[in-house]
């Protein structure tokens, strides 16, 4: 008894068979896909042309959302850079980096540390200058790009105050050039705000422009 695969198999292996047999096409009837009726093949065929070309326009769709939304992206950071760039101040600089985040990119829960082994007057009184412990330090050392989902450390947690327990998501940006000088948390109340395979180039970029601000800055003062 010859079975589907093999008859299969013999049309992809003999494909003049039809042209031997061009009459069989028109006798030929097989069930339509969604309603309860035969159809011919020539019919059949313009059904699955036609479902192929609803998918490729919904992937079209997809792609040009996709590239509208990385170029408001784009916009954002370019608009952030220049900023990050006319800072003058530490302090300028940071008030300004929340803004940014909060305005711009939407995200009104930031919180930021930065480690100081030489502080400059007025650090001790800034809260991202506040000590952590040894066991975040490690965290971020061995954190290799941003960190996107649920999960966070009960001592990271605690930097939103009264806001942790509304947050629901969270990205964590390693702010290191040579060597590690600080975090950068951003939580949302929103679960797929931040999801583990989201991509992270442009927050793997966020850190880097960051870094090179404080550098600066710190290098300054």
């Amino acid at each position: 008894m010859m079975k589907p695969e093999d008859v299969a198999h013999y049309l992809r292996e003999n494909p003049q068979f039809f042209d031997d047999y061009a009459e069989m096409l028109a006798d030929i009837r097989i069930p339509h896909p969604h309603e309860g009726r035969v159809i011919s093949i020539s019919e059949r065929q313009m059904i699955s042309l036609r479902e192929k070309n609803r998918q490729l326009q919904v992937k079209l769709h997809e792609l040009i959302n996709i590239g509208e939304n990385n170029d408001k992206i784009s916009e954002k950071m370019h608009r952030l850079t220049v900023a990050l760039v006319e800072f003058n101040s530490l302090e300028a600089m940071l008030h300004g980096l929340n803004n940014h985040l909060r305005d711009d990119f939407a995200i009104p829960h930031v919180a930021l540390r930065l480690w100081s082994s030489n502080q400059a007057a007025g650090e001790g009184q800034r809260l991202e200058f506040t000590p952590v412990s040894d066991t975040v330090h490690a965290l971020v050392d061995n954190m290799a790009r941003p960190y996107c989902g649920p999960h966070l450390a009960d001592e990271i947690n605690q930097w939103f105050g009264q806001d942790a327990s509304l947050l629901r998501s969270f990205c964590m940006i390693p702010l290191r050039r040579k060597h590690t000088i600080g975090l950068l948390v951003m939580g949302s109340p929103e679960l797929e705000r931040f999801y583990p395979d989201m991509g992270t180039l442009y927050l793997e970029r966020l850190g880097a422009l960051i870094t090179s601000a404080l550098t600066r800055l710190k290098s300054k003062g």
